[in-house]
């Protein structure tokens, strides 16, 4: 759900749109994201609907009213010169003020819950979150990519909240000069959080852009939920929630009940083989046809550990069947054998919100070749089902592969 509303500026100058997102849930902390220097455009947009799925209350306020109401520019030459005009003539001090009417608002909407509101701006919007940060009550502001910001660290000393900065290492809007005078005024701040992604430039996590940095804007996003979570909520049982979806792949095998745990366009990579699924089209026949219905029947798994962070569970497991079907997803295209099988296996498991978003799934397929007698152990430096019954049992021995090991012995 995501509509405009209207806001009354605090000034009395009058009132400005902003685009609202809200989760599927209908209710969770209020979030405020800043604008880029393109306007409410449809980037910012996604950017509200993204963190809507993540289950925030997403309110992008029109910063630019003052001087042009409802400017929503694209990233040609012309959009890019028109966009600089604009952000010289901003009224920063305006605009912080616009910030705050728009945490007023978002405090008084039925759909936010609790006080305690959060701030995400990028570009002219990263800026500005040094400034929420500094002249608001907001309980956590996150800035990516925010210029100028070196020039104003007089006003670090009224920061209370939460305040994380992300840093493009080949920035020229903010070089390393710049970066470092930052770094070294805030990194005293109790609550203060800042990061360099190195070779990434400015707007490195605008899917789609010509700097798009997708491992930098990965990182930079774990670490702003993170950031959030840990002062506005929300909070979901990601164990629980991960338990659920393995309980409809593997007990229930019922394939619309998995796909329920999962957010509207879910992934599924299987590192080893390139298998899955990438949206919920393609992901849904994958566990129909190839997966949920097509899994041995007595394949079962053995917790080995469980790390759970603020948007993602990390499982270290072995599974364990028999080889007595073709096997879609691990050995595509191998006839059954009828071996028993045994494998280490890890599983990154992402979430948005209290839905699914994607599974990373490792295992070594040289262990699962050598067992199903596929290739010959003496022939390569691989072991077979030895890898995953060493988790369990340290005395299995170690170094066996390394010929050169016993020459080590009292060196």
């Amino acid at each position: 759900m995501a509509y405009y509303i209207d806001i009354p500026s605090r000034d009395g100058a009058g009132s400005f749109k902003a685009y609202l997102a809200i989760p599927s849930s209908g209710t969770g902390p209020g979030l405020v994201v800043g604008q880029e220097i393109f306007g409410v455009n449809q980037n910012v947009r996604e950017v509200a609907d993204m963190y809507a799925e993540e289950g925030y209350v997403a309110l992008v306020p029109d910063l630019f009213w003052r001087m042009q109401p409802g400017v929503d520019l694209g990233y040609t030459e012309g959009d890019f010169k028109r966009a600089f005009g604009y952000f010289s003539e901003l009224n920063v001090d305006a605009a912080v003020q616009d910030i705050g009417a728009a945490i007023d608002t978002l405090r008084a909407l039925p759909q936010v819950a609790g006080p305690d509101i959060g701030y995400v701006g990028f570009c002219l919007g990263g800026k500005l979150a040094y400034l929420t940060a500094a002249r608001t009550d907001v309980a956590c502001a996150v800035g990516y990519y925010g210029m100028g910001i070196e020039n104003m660290l007089d006003e670090a000393a009224n920061i209370r909240g939460k305040l994380v900065l992300h840093f493009a290492e080949n920035d020229a809007y903010c070089d390393a000069a710049a970066r470092e005078k930052v770094i070294a005024a805030l990194s005293s701040l109790p609550k203060a959080e800042m990061y360099v992604y190195p070779g990434a430039d400015h707007a490195f996590a605008r899917v789609g852009g010509m700097h798009f940095d997708k491992p930098s804007a990965l990182m930079a996003h774990g670490r702003t939920i993170a950031a959030l979570k840990s002062q506005v909520g929300p909070h979901f049982n990601l164990s629980y929630l991960w338990d659920q979806h393995v309980y409809h792949e593997f007990a229930t095998r019922d394939v619309p009940s998995t796909m329920a745990t999962m957010v509207a366009e879910p992934y599924v990579n299987h590192i080893p083989t390139l298998t899955g699924g990438v949206g919920a089209k393609q992901l849904a026949r994958f566990y129909q046809h190839h997966f949920v219905q097509a899994n041995p029947s007595d394949m079962r798994m053995t917790p080995i550990s469980r790390t759970v962070g603020a948007l993602q569970v990390v499982d270290e497991f072995i599974m364990c069947f028999t080889h007595d079907r073709e096997i879609d997803w691990m050995l595509p295209g191998v006839a059954p054998t009828g071996k028993y099988v045994e494998i280490a296996m890890v599983g990154i498991i992402n979430f948005r919100g209290d839905k699914l978003y994607h599974e990373h799934i490792y295992w070594d397929q040289a262990s699962v070749l050598v067992q199903v007698g596929l290739l010959d152990p003496a022939m390569l430096p691989v072991a077979g089902i030895e890898s995953a019954r060493k988790l369990l049992d340290e005395t299995i021995p170690s170094n066996d592969m390394m010929k050169r090991w016993s020459g080590s012995e009292g060196l």
